[in-house]
Order: structure tokens, then sequence, then C-alpha cells
């Protein structure tokens, strides 16, 4: 199990230092909203991470493989999902009065948790996910270990690690926290995640397996 979960480590590490559609949401809540909403961001997507492991080690990705509606409907759902979210990003940053973003920023419970949603939605309807769990888990099962256990060990070493990334970005954003803040630069960054969202949404929609 430790040589495994060491093999699989180093390979999602590398994946996970890609620069991407998490590390761009979790920027931009940093950016714009503030250390809690990021880490809530992060939070989310390393439950909707951990789900998808879960998951594919129970045998329930392997769907997404096997039959080409089903890998096609939630494509199509969070390309849906992305565009929207894109457009509305690009939306804000370019007509949201440049005055009023400081009071925009919103500690509330609700908020943090709207944050946390974001991200955990954004990667569940992510097929790519849940085929990419279905493609390397396999390899990394040893012999004699049940495969939901072993595949929710190695979903929990892709957590840690995407965390600790997370971390690390949300921290930059701290250190430059006066310039960031900067209304002008928070709508840019606004606008900037809007086309990056808007870019992965209709990759997605027009991608194949």
């Amino acid at each position: 199990m430790l040589h495994s979960s060491l093999s699989f480590a180093a390979v999602a590490g590398l994946l996970t230092l890609v620069p991407g559609l998490d590390t761009a949401l979790v920027l931009r809540a940093a950016v714009s909203r503030g250390r809690r909403h990021a880490f809530a961001s992060a939070i989310g997507i390393g439950c909707g991470t951990l789900i998808w492991g879960v998951a594919a080690a129970a045998g329930v990705s392997v769907l997404l493989t096997a039959s080409a509606l089903a890998y096609t409907v939630l494509k199509t759902v969070g390309a849906i999902y992305l565009v929207w979210m894109g457009i509305t990003m690009i939306r804000d940053g370019l007509r949201r009065p440049v005055a009023n973003l400081e009071a925009a920023v919103d500690d509330s419970p609700r908020s943090v948790f709207g944050a946390w949603a974001r991200g955990m939605g954004t990667n569940l309807l992510n097929p790519k996910v849940g085929v990419f769990y279905a493609a390397m888990l396999p390899q990394f099962l040893p012999d004699g270990v049940p495969h939901l256990l072993m595949g929710s060990v190695l979903a929990v070493v892709h957590n840690v690690e995407g965390m600790v990334w997370f971390t690390v970005i949300i921290s930059v954003a701290g250190v430059a926290k006066s310039w960031l803040n900067q209304p002008s630069v928070r709508r840019v960054m606004d606008s900037v995640t809007g086309v990056v969202l808007l870019g992965f949404g209709l990759r997605l929609a027009s991608s194949h397996r």
C-alpha cells in the first residue's frame, strides 16, 4: 500500500501543479473574496475530488467510460455550468462599479458556503475527473487490498496534495494583497477568470473522451 500510495502521489502531484480550472477558481476567490472564500472553494474542490475517487474505487465512474450516453449527459451539464459561471464573472467584472467592489465582499456563512458549493459543483460536473480516476486507480491497486479502501486512500492522498498547493496559492495572494485588492485588479481578475471558465466550458462541450 505504501509503494502504491507513493507512486500515485508522484503522478497526482505533477498533475496538481499544472494550472487548470481548479487553480483559476481558487486564485480568483483569493483575490476577489479573500482567504475564507478561497479556502472554502479549495475544500469544495477537494470534496468533489474525494467523491470522484471513492466512486471510481466503487466502480461507479466506470460507467462514464462504458456508456457514451452517461458521459455525454454529464459533459453537457458540466459545460453549461462552466459557460454560465464564466459569462456571469465576465459580466460582473465589466459592469460592477469600481467604487462598490469592496462593499461587494460578503463573509457571511451563506456566502462562504456558496464558495464551497461552487468548488464542489465545478469538480463533480467535470466528467474528465471521473475518467482520470477510472483510468489511473487500477494501475495503483495492489493485490490483496480491498479496492474501495485503497481507492479512497489514493483519493485522500490526491486531496492532501491539492490542499497544499491551494494553500501556497492563497498564501502568495495574501502576500500581494495590497496590490491584488485594488478594485481595478479585482475587476480584471473576475473578467480573466470568467474567460478561463468560459474557455474550459466550451472545450469540455467540444471534447471527446
